[in-house]
Order: structure tokens, then C-alpha cells, then sequence
């Protein structure tokens, strides 16, 4: 009888043993971090497309450690308080663009300026380059991934555009400092975020609008204009920023703040990239609808940059009575986009 008691509670306790074997991942397993990503482009734009392969990029590369969930079309967030909103802890993270706060990021601003961009890479590479230069104490108030840029922003009109003559008059939609540019180049700026100029276009509320040519499909603006002024010599960028509520990015384990650094860090050419194909995808688009594409003459092309040369200007004396180095960051824009 002994031996049997003996057996019988070596079963027992091996089996016990099984259990617990059984239930200790389950109580053991650390929950993710989860975190939320406010961006105001559309679920199809390939730009959230683009944050949603990084979000994955970044769960994979933590073995899920990480989880991140996308707030797409402005629901979160709004793009003009995406940054308010990661300063304040609404999103962890969010993508807008720094247009929208006009006035914040004052030393940023150089990067938007009309200087004659030729492509998102370009751009991309540029914005990054001059954060890593001049490290804007204006963004000290989050922790920054990256930022990005898109491709020249050029005029879409509802009737075709070829000199400053055709433009005098009409009533362009802008925003950020391409307000400035539209109104050096003769026309009237409407500023509007870009969820409302569909509409606004459509409507005959406003004649054109400013931007890249990604927007003629990414937005549906091929359908309600019919031709775009590719003024290279004017062209302008603007910056997006891709940022992260800072306490909670010091909150963060070291290892997922490297995969967090490090997937950023390659994500700075693929959205580059990214607006270059954008762009072209857009073109095609257009053409296919039959929108008219206008190439400025040397001379006019030549007008439109000199009508815009005092925006730069008053960037500079406007950073000088801020004890900002205004000049060195135009300096160093130029002799980039040189280069490049």
C-alpha cells in the first residue's frame, strides 16, 4: 500500500509539474507596448501605406514587443494639431506637416521655401540633413524619428497657366509659405488644409492650387483640374514631421528605442522615394485624363524666381531679429540642393 501512496503521488506531482510548465508562458509573457499613430493622409494614400510598413517593420524587429495601431484621415488628430497632439500625449506618435503651425517652427521654415526643388528624394534628403545640422531647439518638446518632403510643388489650374500674366487675378489654394508664394507670383491665396480643396476646386470656390503632383491622384485633383504649371524654378517642399511624445519615448526599453531609431533611419530614403513614385504614378494619371502639362519659357521661368526671391529675403532679416541663423540655414539649403 506504501509503495502504491508512493506511485501515486509521483504522478501527481509530475503531473502538477506539467501543468505548470503549461501555464507559465502565459503568466510569464510581458504584455506589448502599445502605441498609437496619428496621420491625416487618407487609409489609401501611400502614405500611410508607408507608416503602416514601418509600423510593421518595427513590430517585427521587436518580435512583437511593440504594437502599433494607425489613426488615418485626421481621427485622432486633426493635421493642424498632430503636433499638439503628440506634445501632449493625445497620439505617441504622429506624421503631419509643419506648414500647418505656421510660426512654430520658425527656423525650419527655410526648408519650404521656394528654392527650386526637383524631386521628394531630394527634398527628403535635404529636411533631414539641415535637422541634423542645426538640431531647431524648436522641436526640443518631442522626440523626433524623422521627417520627410515632397517632391516640387508646382501649380494645378483649372485653365492653363504660362505666365504671371494668366495668373494675376485668380485665387490659388496654399498653405504654410506657399501663402507668400502665390501672392509674390500675382494671384490671391486661399489658405486651406488639403481635405477641403477637392471640394473647394470642384465648386469653383478657388481656381488652383499649390502642390506636388502627387495630389492630382493621392487626392483626386485630376479630376477637377485640367492643367499643372511645372515651374521648377519656384519649386518648394514641405516638410513633415514624424514625431513621439517624448515621455513616453523615454518610457521605452533601450532595445526598442534602437529598433524604433534604426527602422526610422531607413525609412528616411524609402518615403523619399516614395514621393518620387507618387508623383510620377500621379502624372500618369493626369495624362490619361487629357490634363494639359505647361513648360514655363526660360524667360518667364526666370520672372517667376525673381518675384519670389524677396520670400527668401524677408526669411533671413525675420531670423535675424530672432537670433536665428537664418542666413547659414539658407546658405547651407542652397549649396545642398547644389549638390544633389
Amino acid at each position: 500500500m506504501r509503495g502504491i501512496r508512493l506511485t501515486c503521488i509521483g504522478v501527481l506531482s509530475a503531473l502538477a509539474a506539467v501543468v505548470l510548465v503549461g501555464i507559465r508562458p502565459a503568466v510569464c509573457q510581458p504584455k506589448a507596448i502599445e502605441l498609437t499613430y496619428s496621420i491625416f493622409f487618407p487609409p489609401t494614400h501611400q502614405n500611410t501605406l508607408l507608416a503602416g510598413e514601418w509600423a510593421r517593420e518595427v513590430e517585427k524587429r521587436t518580435e512583437g514587443k511593440v504594437k502599433i495601431t494607425l489613426f488615418a484621415g485626421g481621427t485622432l488628430t486633426p493635421a493642424d494639431k498632430c503636433y499638439d497632439g503628440v506634445e501632449k500625449g493625445i497620439s505617441d506618435i504622429g506624421m503631419s506637416t509643419l506648414a500647418y503651425t505656421r510660426g512654430r517652427f520658425p527656423l525650419s521654415e527655410v526648408t519650404d521655401l521656394p528654392l527650386g526643388y526637383r524631386s521628394g528624394l531630394q527634398a527628403t534628403q535635404l529636411v533631414n540633413a539641415f535637422y541634423q545640422k542645426f538640431q531647431p531647439r524648436e522641436f526640443d518638446s518631442v522626440h523626433m524619428l524623422y521627417l520627410h518632403a515632397h517632391g516640387p510643388g508646382l501649380l494645378h489650374t483649372k485653365k492653363p497657366v504660362a505666365s504671371l500674366a494668366d495668373l494675376a487675378g485668380m485665387k490659388i489654394r496654399c498653405t504654410g509659405l506657399t501663402t507668400k508664394l502665390v501672392a509674390a507670383l500675382g494671384a490671391t491665396p486661399v489658405a486651406m488644409p488639403m481635405g477641403e480643396t477637392y471640394d473647394a476646386l470642384s465648386r469653383g470656390v478657388v481656381d488652383g492650387s499649390m502642390a506636388p503632383e502627387e495630389s492630382l491622384q493621392g487626392w483626386k485633383w485630376g479630376e477637377v483640374v485640367s492643367s499643372t504649371t511645372a515651374a521648377y524654378g519656384t519649386g518648394y517642399t514641405t516638410a513633415f514631421f514624424v514625431a513621439m511624445n517624448k515621455a513616453r519615448w523615454e518610457s521605452l526599453p533601450a532595445d526598442v528605442q534602437q529598433v524604433l531609431t534604426a527602422v526610422s533611419q531607413e525609412w528616411i530614403a524609402k518615403t523619399g522615394a516614395g514621393w518620387d513614385q507618387m508623383d510620377k504614378a500621379a502624372r500618369d494619371f493626369a495624362n490619361a485624363r487629357g490634363n494639359k502639362w505647361v513648360t514655363l519659357a526660360p524667360e518667364e521661368e526666370a520672372r517667376w524666381v525673381a518675384a519670389a526671391q524677396p520670400i527668401a529675403d524677408a526669411y533671413v532679416k525675420a531670423m535675424a531679429e530672432k537670433g536665428l541663423p537664418g542666413a547659414e540655414a539658407l546658405a547651407f539649403c542652397r549649396a545642398f540642393l547644389q549638390q544633389k
